[in-house]
């Protein structure tokens, strides 16, 4: 079983049918059709980290608690981070009733009402990411789950196998890159949050500043950095932004940064330097390489979190917890006679990415030549610190950022050794296949390369990159799409981009579509259509122009209802631009390039949607003059039948230059053949014709070996793996002595006897067994 294809078919709630992306309300996370109500219900919900899944988790339990969610009387919350510690162990009461709150009186008859009452109990386990290592995940060993002390792992594992509390319902959050599928084999529910829009970037900004004077300056501010300003799609980056710009504006300064790098050098700057006297300079700076190096160390195992009296030392501790570096907690206590036990944790995924990059860039025993490894460019398989995915952008920014003023105030140390990692990075760098590089590694560089600012490294990937650019299937965020617009801006070259199932904001698709150097382009038909329907609307009709003219649509396969949609709507759009004229004076009548060039068209909708979908493509059939192959033929069986057939059959009149039709495994029987062979010879190009794998019996047969002599463009036809009989493939034959044009006639089917269809192959040897 491949893990990764499997993984893509849970990251998103789907139409089972269609398996489409939709949109839902915070009401609707635990509603589950179809579900069986017993059973333990499963719900992932994905989302990069900072997209806001922990502040999600807290407003439904805020909800629950305002009387929202009342099919629950129990909610648990907890942080992965705090529970998943490899040292610890629990029992299910105590991690219900101890870890996360712990009920005055009553506790035994508490848990055993819910044991009781399993449907009545929702389990959030916030941050699943914790449980990465390399044990495989354990099934559950404890007899008796609720009494015995286990890993977090095993009481999971229980309640996942359904062997513990059976009926409840878990809600899992996890970053998309995450394998959750590798411990949760069965999956109810997936969610997705995606990040803010431009709008929602300036309301929260607005929100955030709301009463202080600065507030309009900051928006300006922000939005004066367009690269910061793509990063302000993550809330979390959003609200350190909003902090940094307020400082700034305190202090007189009149611009922001320009790389995510000076921006949380320039934020540890601003937490430690005004609390600094020449005292505590020194101890300050020795802290933070400590901690930088305790931030590395947590951040190779996966984790965020450790016990208080694991930590270096008692100074560093404090200052952590000074600066609000780290947050502490509690853990439960198995007796009350015990000691109470704490723990700290990185208050955010950034700062740890961070002061990893710090520890990288400042640690004597790291020698420059292993600071590249961490980049990871080459690599075609999994980055081996995937984890912390920002490290390699913040130490590639730190590298070239080591005579900044801000850098040395939070390092005693001497420049000796980052100049040597910074000529090993760029040595590195120049040596690089880039060319060769997948499209992951290929956006981590060109991200990692805008993080320094250099002008050479910036030109020198520019002018490296191969014309034909494709970021198929791959997450293209804001910042990402700032970054290869920026640097394909540099270069001279023409490229072709596709971006496909990218995720591309709006805003990012229209920015990279419109430069002069994009020649042509692809991107999902959905995205298409709503960029044309936007230019439409603000009548930009030369964008809109350009564009047409820069989309291509060949080849073109159709998987679910929504892509017929889409297909429909951009037929729908060029009908408007030809006829547009008549309307606007502004407007000049024109075709879609893309519509008149599609010459294969692929229709794989399956037998649930197949016989409605195709009715809908049949309408717009016409509307690709240039379509030469047209294949009905999947490997779920799209089962147009006889109708799907007739309808098919009226629009051949308007399919001249199509030559390969492929309509096998459709059900069709001698009906839809009648109808067929009818129509057929109106295919004035047609030379492939399959119709393997139907129902078509001697009728059907009969009709098409009547059509045959009239289809004079036709070099096979197809006809195995029906129903025919001997009588037939004897009309086949017969016909097929006055068709001297065509090539091969294949026929084998399980109902003609073996030595009839011997002899008919040797009264013409173009009868294929």
């Amino acid at each position: 079983r491949n893990s990764a294809k499997a993984m893509e078919k849970e990251l998103v709630t789907c139409n089972l049918q269609e398996k489409e992306k939709i949109a839902i309300s915070r009401s609707q996370i635990f509603q589950i059709p179809r579900h069986k109500g017993l059973e333990t219900k499963v719900i992932v919900m994905l989302g990069k980290a900072g997209m806001g899944k922990s502040i999600l988790v807290q407003k439904i339990c805020q909800d629950w608690s305002n009387g929202e969610f009342s099919e629950f009387e129990f909610v648990f919350w907890f942080d992965c981070k705090q529970i998943s510690l490899p040292y610890k162990q629990y029992s299910l009461k105590e991690l219900l009733l101890e870890f996360f709150v712990k009920p005055q009186e009553g506790s035994n008859e508490i848990f055993e009402y819910i044991l009781q009452n399993p449907a009545k109990v929702l389990l959030v386990f916030d941050g699943f990411k914790g449980f990465h290592d390399h044990e495989n995940f354990p099934r559950c060993s404890a007899s008796q789950p609720g009494n015995d002390l286990c890993s977090i792992k095993e009481l999971l594992s229980g309640l996942i196998q359904k062997k513990i509390l059976n009926g409840c319902t878990l809600l899992f959050t996890a970053r998309p890159k995450d394998k959750v599928n590798q411990y949760v084999s069965r999956v109810d529910k997936t969610i997705e949050i995606v990040g803010f829009s431009p709008q929602q970037r300036e309301l929260y900004i607005s929100k955030y500043l709301e009463g202080l004077p600065c507030c309009d300056s900051a928006l300006k501010l922000i939005k004066e950095r367009e690269y910061l300003f793509s990063h302000c799609y993550s809330p979390v980056m959003c609200r350190f932004l909003c902090f940094l710009c307020e400082t700034v504006l305190e202090m007189g300064e009149e611009s922001l940064p320009l790389t995510l790098t000076e921006v949380f050098l320039k934020f540890f700057q601003q937490k430690i330097i005004p609390m600094q006297t020449d005292v505590t300079t020194t101890q300050d700076q020795e802290s933070l390489a400590t901690l930088a190096r305790v931030a590395w160390c947590l951040g190779e195992k996966h984790q965020s979190a450790v016990k208080s009296d694991l930590l270096p030392s008692k100074e560093v501790k404090e200052f952590a917890l000074k600066y609000r570096f780290f947050l502490p907690f509690a853990f439960p206590r198995h007796l009350d006679s015990e000691e109470e036990e704490f723990g700290s944790m990185f208050s955010d995924f950034v700062i740890q990415n961070f002061l990893c990059a710090l520890h990288l860039l400042l640690a004597e025993e790291l020698r420059d030549k292993s600071v590249t490894k961490y980049l990871s460019f080459p690599s075609k398989k999994k980055k081996p610190y995937d984890w912390l995915d920002l490290v390699p952008r913040f130490l590639a920014g730190l590298l070239f950022l080591q005579d900044d003023p801000y850098f040395r105030s939070l390092s005693n140390r001497d420049g000796i050794q980052p100049v040597k990692k910074q000529k090993k990075l760029l040595k590195y760098i120049r040596r690089l296949q880039i060319n060769n590089l997948c499209p992951e590694r290929l956006l981590e560089l060109l991200c990692c390369i805008y993080e320094t600012q250099s002008k050479y490294l910036l030109q020198h990937v520019a002018l490296r990159l191969k014309p034909d650019l494709s970021f198929l299937d791959i997450s293209l965020t804001p910042p990402d799409v700032h970054v290869l617009h920026s640097i394909l801006k540099r270069s001279k070259k023409e490229f072709s981009l596709d971006l496909r199932n990218s995720g591309i904001d709006m805003q990012g698709l229209k920015d990279l579509v419109s430069l002069k150097n994009v020649a042509s382009f692809r991107v999902s038909l959905s995205d298409t259509v709503r960029l044309w329907k936007s230019l439409e609307q603000a009548k930009d009709y030369e964008l809109l122009k350009e564009t047409a003219e820069k989309f291509v649509l060949h080849p073109f396969k159709a998987k679910t209802m929504k892509d017929i949609s889409d297909l429909c709507d951009l037929v729908e759009i060029q009908e408007k631009m030809v006829n547009c004229a008549q309307d606007a004076s502004d407007c000049t009548s024109y075709e879609i390039p893309a519509i008149r060039n599609l010459r294969k068209l692929e229709f794989a909708l399956g037998p649930t949607c197949g016989p409605q979908g195709l009715l809908k493509l049949v309408k717009i059939l016409a509307a690709f003059p240039s379509l030469q192959h047209l294949d009905l033929d999947a490997l779920s069986e799209n089962g147009i039948g006889d109708e799907g057939a007739k309808s098919l059959s009226e629009v051949f009149p308007n399919l001249t230059s199509l030559e390969t039709l492929n309509l096998s495994q459709n059900k069709i029987t001698d009906v839809g053949a009648e109808n067929l062979a009818a129509a057929l010879p109106s295919l004035s190009s047609l030379k492939i014709l399959s119709l393997y794998n139907n129902s078509i019996c001697d009728f059907g047969a009969e009709n098409l070996a009547k059509a045959l002599p009239a289809m004079t463009s036709l070099r096979v036809l197809d006809v195995q793996y029906n129903k025919i009989t001997g009588v037939g493939a004897q009309q086949l034959t017969n016909s097929l002595r006055k068709c001297p044009h065509i090539k091969s006639l294949l026929m084998w089917n399980p109902t003609i006897p073996h030595g009839v269809l011997e002899y008919l192959q040797q009264l013409d040897s173009r009868i294929s067994v």
